[in-house]
């Protein structure tokens, strides 16, 4: 006997805790000078092309509560000489004032929680220092 289809209601996480723009400011801010002065001379001092894709930059995207550091690549191929995308490794979700939760990128392409409830200046340690959060 088939079974009957039902609706049910599905409980969804909350999402990130939008701040005000003075706040917001801050944080991309800090983000910003993290990617610049730590992330680039770290992971991409130079770039260096090769017959596949490879690394050209750092950048990070602030959207609707989350700030989501992303590493471009260019495509070395000949089939697709120049062409670039983005990757992203690592977001910080302000879940409260100066509150956020990390996430790394899995190669699922799923966002996958590993810390929660840190401070932004302990946020930016641990991009720096957990080899889990880094770019490839």
């Amino acid at each position: 006997m088939a079974r009957k289809k039902q609706w049910t209601q599905t409980i969804r996480a909350p999402g990130p805790v939008k701040p005000d723009e003075a706040e917001k400011r801050a944080i991309v801010t800090a983000c910003d000078a993290f990617i610049r002065e730590i992330l680039i001379p770290r992971f991409l001092p130079a770039i260096r092309p090769t017959e596949w894709n490879y690394p050209v930059g750092i950048h990070g995207v602030w959207a609707g509560g989350r700030y989501r550091f992303i590493q471009r690549y260019r495509s070395g191929q000949p089939d697709s000489p120049g062409e670039e995308f983005d990757a992203p490794f690592a977001r910080i979700d302000r879940v409260g004032p100066d509150r956020f939760d990390i996430y790394w990128m899995r190669h699922t392409g799923k966002w996958w929680p590993v810390y929660a409830g840190v401070s932004l200046a302990k946020a930016l340690r641990l991009l720096q220092d957990d080899e889990l959060l880094h770019p490839l």
